[in-house]
């Protein structure tokens, strides 16, 4: 139930779809879904690092391309202002106006913005705009100085890659100087002429991150199960709540078998300490039935497991989630004081039934006595009387004179009584002896009372001894050591297979089925566990029938709580 419980609110029930509906429709609708939210996560991460690329690129794209225009402007003019011919114009005045055409020529075969010739004095002999020729620049012949200067200047052309070298004469002295430069412009068309390539490239990038959020978003989706962001974190809330306020346990386990829910419950029933999410089971339940249960090694439903302070009833259900194995879910319940209260009621109607015998046999003793006293013969009623008499005392006397505890001898009493309603005799070993003390007597009665039970069981249901009157023994022997009291208990019933010696004090084995509420396989593993926790010792063998031997310290309460 609690499974079922677990997947209906993690939203795989096919009742829950109008429920998500209604969640999803109180949403903003552009980051209603899981998709929506990836696609426009991705594409603003795209588009913000395409644009900062850009940017970046355009740039160093541009510096770039002013380190090789000036780079080209300065070769230009070094070439143009080592030309003889150049030097002899410009020291003689340029008579013939060769100066702007060639000018012109280099301007047009080279590709640049403009080639200025000068003279020492900063008359221009060429320039792109004919107006000019003929007139000075307002700035100083730099280049007189035999040396190549560049830069990007503002012309009278607009901001260009400007390199000026000196034009040399035969003797190498400069005469005047040689002004190239490459307008900005003519930058931009180059950069421009790379837009394309890169709005392809944004493009590729784009869709690649289109494609990449739906793929991303399909296979989260196919993980959460089509459960949407707003949905996960109401349904966190809602299994958190539900799981820290049932009373039950619960412990799931995935695929891997690591632990990804622990309610509180659980973890008080297991005694794990720690959180115990993302532990291995092996890791934080010691080995032994309870383990085994929650891993799956034991199958079946309403399996026991007894730990040193809880009698626990586990269910583990699987879990199965499209078709896929998702883990297990084991639900744990404390029976303890459910089980205490059954086997209390089960001791009670055992011995309600006891004396609905001895009223029985009473009535019939009485009966016969009232006859007798009718009939005159007193003498013979008298006789009668003392008998029956003589006969309940005396196995109380017996009991009395070798058990010094009350409690004990009560219990030795009862269970007589009820076993020899059932044709199986119950005696008390010759060589028993209890001292009265100050011991405490309710582990000694647990015990005590747990494998007499056993034993008469044993002997009852042995199909061997059917038809047999009585059908078998019990032998009880109660001694106290210096240090230790010894509890002996031997039946002749079938006995316990040399092989199943060490699995009788396991919760869970049993040979019997079980009678009404009450759980088979439990009272051996919790006397063994009494008899341990109290520092004393339990044996079993089989010496033609069952014989259970225990050795519990003197101080029996100070071993038990």
């Amino acid at each position: 139930m609690v499974l079922c419980n677990l997947l209906s609110h993690a939203g795989f029930d096919a009742d829950e779809g109008a429920e998500r509906a209604e969640r999803r429709s109180r949403m903003p609708s552009l980051v209603r879904t899981l998709a929506a939210r990836i696609l426009l996560a991705v594409l603003g991460i795209v588009v913000v690092t395409l644009a900062v690329g850009f940017a970046l690129f355009a740039r160093l794209t541009s510096q770039t391309a002013d380190v090789r225009a000036t780079e080209q402007a300065r070769g230009i003019a070094v070439t143009l202002g080592r030309v003889p011919q150049v030097a002899q114009e410009v020291v003689d005045g340029d008579p013939s106006h060769v100066l702007p055409a060639l000018g012109s020529q280099v301007r047009a075969s080279t590709g640049a913005s403009y080639v200025v010739i000068i003279d020492r004095t900063g008359l221009r002999y060429s320039h792109p705009n004919p107006a000019l020729i003929g007139q000075r620049i307002e700035e100083p012949v730099v280049a007189l100085d035999g040396q190549v200067h560049t830069g990007i200047d503002e012309g009278s052309l607009g901001r260009s890659a400007n390199a000026r070298a000196p034009i040399l004469d035969a003797s190498g002295r400069s005469v005047g100087e040689v002004s190239v430069g490459i307008l900005e412009s003519e930058v931009g068309v180059r950069l421009n002429a790379q837009v394309l390539d890169i709005a392809l490239y944004a493009a590729i990038a784009l869709a690649l991150g289109v494609a990449a959020s739906l793929l991303l978003a399909r296979a989260i989706k196919r993980v959460t199960f089509g459960v949407e962001p707003a949905e996960i974190v109401a349904l966190m809330q809602e299994r958190e709540a539900m799981l820290h306020g049932i009373r039950e346990g619960v412990l799931a386990v995935d695929a891997k078998g690591a632990i990804n829910v622990l309610n509180d419950e659980a973890r008080r029933l297991l005694g794990i300490a720690s959180t115990g999410l993302g532990a291995r089971v092996e890791d934080v339940v010691p080995a032994g039935r309870l383990r085994r249960i929650i891993t799956g090694d034991l199958e079946g439903t309403d399996l026991v497991a007894v730990t040193d302070e809880h009698l626990l009833v586990l269910n583990r259900m699987p879990v199965l989630v499209g078709g896929r194995n998702a883990g297990w879910v084991v639900t744990i319940r404390d029976r303890t004081e459910l089980e205490a209260l059954v086997r209390q009621l089960d001791s009670m109607e055992s011995l309600s039934t006891a004396l609905r015998a001895q009223e029985h046999e009473f009535s019939n003793r009485l009966h016969v006595l009232s006859v007798l006293l009718e009939l005159g013969e007193v003498e013979e009623a008298t006789r009668y009387s003392r008998e029956l008499q003589a006969e309940t005392a005396m196995a109380s006397e017996e009991i009395r004179a070798r058990i010094g505890s009350p409690v004990i001898a009560a219990l030795l009493l009862a269970k007589m009584t009820v076993a020899a309603e059932r044709d199986v005799v119950v005696r008390l070993d010759p060589g028993s002896r209890l001292a009265a003390g100050g011991d405490d007597d309710l582990p000694v009665v647990t015990v005590l009372g747990n494998l007499i039970d056993n034993a008469v069981d044993a002997v009852a249901d042995d199909p061997a001894t059917a038809g047999r009157h009585p059908r078998g023994d019990v032998v009880v022997r109660v001694e106290r050591a210096e240090d230790a009291l010894e509890l002996t208990v031997t039946d002749t019933g079938p006995g316990i297979p040399d092989e199943r010696l060490t699995d009788v004090f396991l919760d869970g084995y049993s040979t019997k089925e079980p009678r009404g509420a009450m759980r088979r396989g439990v009272g051996l593993a919790l006397v063994h566990r009494l008899v341990t926790r109290a520092g004393g010792t339990i044996a079993a063998s089989s010496p033609g029938g069952a014989r259970f031997e225990v050795r519990l310290p003197v101080r029996v309460h100070e071993g038990v709580s």
